[in-house]
């Protein structure tokens, strides 16, 4: 089926996956938020993260440089351009301590909770 509709829009159709991008994961410990994003192709100087209340937002662009210029696809199935994702947040987070690094295209963003959205042990007296 493939095949044929490759044959019948002459294989240039776009793959989408999930159709959002980046593809992210948010995972929680004790004292952070963990997101990891996966950004392969994207420079760091091309990427801005904010915090605001219970959001993070990742926008950026990913550029795509062909060894031509006038260079005839056969096939174009990494996307390019600009992407912004708003990822909404469990808790209210220390944003003065957010960080951020980016390793071989993916994305780890560390977001520490604030104190009174970390659990806490009550003694029973």
């Amino acid at each position: 089926m493939d095949r044929l509709f490759g044959a019948l829009t002459d294989g240039s159709t776009k793959k989408t996956g999930s159709g959002v991008f980046p593809a992210i994961n948010l995972t929680e410990s004790m004292d952070n938020y963990y997101l990891r994003a996966e950004l392969s192709g994207v420079k760091a100087e091309d990427l801005d993260i904010q915090t605001t209340g219970k959001n993070i937002s990742i926008s950026g662009e990913r550029k795509i440089f062909d060894v031509e210029s006038n260079a005839k696809y056969h096939r174009r199935e990494r996307d390019a351009g600009k992407f912004s994702r708003i990822v909404g947040l469990p808790d209210y987070v220390d944003s003065d301590a957010v960080e951020a690094s980016l390793i071989n295209g993916i994305l780890t963003v560390v977001i520490p909770k604030k104190e009174n959205a970390k659990p806490r042990q009550i003694s029973i007296k």
